[in-house]
């Protein structure tokens, strides 16, 4: 894990006040308070603006509970979209941007789609180049929405790993061990013998840098760099084809991952699989096109595109990313 460097004592001190006690925008109770900053807007509203803003504040707080109906997701997944759509209601009646950390895709997904309900609000995500998965989220009033705010920052995290390779796992493992909260960070890419390339807030650049100097038992450095330096690949992946006689959780994950059916039921039971970055509680979860299924050390899982075979039973395409 990386050694924490002390001899800079006010840049961990903003640090901490940043990753561990932001100020709640609503309630010291809320799951994802993560709102760092606003864009002000300077000018006289026009009157028909001023009417989209009360229809959109109208609509957050008296439809919230019907749109949030259709959401897709445990309980903290529809709290957290929840927030957003508040978030949005306060950035329209202010003139105001506003951002939340960083989001998974199911949550950023469905943010989205009630966004989209919403009047005179625009919902821009961000991740910091075309394929990020974890994205942070700006809301505002579209007249203040004119270009994206700068919310992403880069970090280029290198070393000699040709002999001590170090996995995805390895990489936020050390980062998350620094004290960063899991929602400051977006996606890790990693950079083989290089090392990798990591997507945080900004405000947490500096920390990183003088933090960071061991990932494993590689000395690394780290030191900030522009997005459009980043170095990224669609992902890799192998697809085949199973037959199974149900679409439950356990069968497919067996089937894809090549592990048996007992040992699977043991890593659902230790909380190591989860569906949609959701954790997995039961045996039986049933799957469908499109679902994400991830097991801790071994991966990640897509279910493609299911057919009912003549004898009654499953056909799935499972695409394994490698």
């Amino acid at each position: 894990m990386a050694a924490t460097n002390f001899a800079a004592p006010a840049i961990l001190r903003r640090a901490v006040e940043t990753t561990w006690f932001p100020r709640p925008l609503y309630s010291e109770k809320l799951r994802f308070p993560g709102i760092l900053r606003s864009v002000p807007f300077i000018g006289t509203p026009q009157i028909s603006s001023v009417k989209g803003i009360c229809d959109a504040a109208h609509a957050v707080k008296g439809d919230a509970d019907a749109l949030l109906k259709g959401v897709v997701g445990d309980k903290n997944s529809i709290e957290a979209v929840k927030q957003i759509l508040e978030m949005a209601k306060r950035a329209s009646t202010r003139r105001e941007v506003l951002y939340t950390d960083f989001l998974t895709p199911p949550i950023l997904k469905e943010s989205m789609l009630l966004l989209e309900k919403l009047a005179d609000i625009k919902g821009v995500p961000q991740g910091g180049y075309p394929q990020a998965e974890r994205c942070r989220l700006s809301v505002g009033h579209f007249e203040v929405m004119t270009s994206p705010p700068d919310i992403v920052a880069a970090l280029s995290i290198t070393g000699n790993f040709g002999f001590q390779p170090c996995s995805h796992g390895d990489f936020l493992g050390t980062i998350l061990g620094t004290g960063i909260a899991r929602e400051k960070l977006g996606d890790i890419l990693l950079q083989g013998e290089k090392g990798a390339q990591v997507l945080i807030v900004p405000e947490l650049v500096d920390f990183m840098v003088s933090s960071l100097d061991k990932v494993g038992n590689v000395p690394v450095s780290c030191e900030k760099i522009p997005l459009l330096a980043l170095d990224y690949e669609p992902p890799r992946t192998k697809s085949f084809k199973t037959i199974e006689a149900s679409l439950r959780v356990d069968a497919l994950a067996s089937a894809g991952f090549k592990i048996s059916r007992s040992k699977l039921v043991n890593l659902i039971s230790n909380g190591d699989v989860r569906v949609n970055w959701s954790p997995v509680i039961k045996n039986g979860t049933t799957l469908k096109t499109g679902d994400i299924v991830s097991v801790s050390g071994k991966g990640r899982l897509k279910i493609g595109e299911i057919n009912t075979t003549k004898k009654g039973k499953f056909a799935v395409q499972l695409i394994r990313y490698l």
